[in-house]
């Protein structure tokens, strides 16, 4: 568990004891990857949406929220970097993305199971609440215990807002 990390605290999009910052690709037309590619080099949204069902199979976390996760963080873009450096489909910077055993955060199934496994994680940690889960997902559980909810950022408050809204949508 990442309760056992000492220091600053992990969250998906950066190391943070408060806000975090996330990469918003939108609605990317075209998803390509390093692997799984067709003729044209791009990566179909169905083998996306193969790894999501494996790692919400694995890890018990709703397929529609974490394909919600997804198109919040990276628009579906595979290769999506933010400026932090938050890297593939669900945005893991390289601290997080080592601790829940990603080798490579460009390989879409490794990006998809390690940010799944993450998001399990802080609902557990967060009695379940995915408003909660999703805004430590975002600024850190640290930001979410010290606020007693979602953080008063508008970022994070936008955050978890459009990937509750992404997820209704996928249901």
């Amino acid at each position: 568990m990442l309760e056992a990390v000492n220091g600053p605290q992990l969250t998906a999009s950066g190391v943070s004891s408060g806000g975090g910052a996330s990469f918003n690709a939108g609605n990317a037309s075209s998803v390509t990857s390093v692997g799984s590619e067709n003729a044209s080099g791009t990566m179909s949204k169905t083998a996306i949406d193969n790894f999501i069902a494996q790692a919400s199979d694995a890890y018990g976390v709703p397929g529609n929220l974490i394909k919600g996760v997804v198109q919040q963080e990276s628009g579906m873009n595979v290769h999506a970097v933010s400026g932090a450096g938050a890297m593939g489909l669900m945005q893991l910077m390289p601290g997080t993305a080592q601790a829940m055993g990603v080798s490579n955060p460009f390989d879409p199934q490794q990006n998809v199971m390690g940010g799944t496994k993450y998001l399990s994680q802080l609902l557990t940690r967060f009695g379940g609440n995915q408003a909660l889960a999703l805004a430590a997902y975002n600024a850190g559980p640290a930001a979410v215990e010290k606020y007693g909810g979602i953080p008063p950022y508008a970022q994070t408050q936008d955050y978890v807002h459009k990937v509750l809204s992404y997820a209704n949508a996928y249901a």
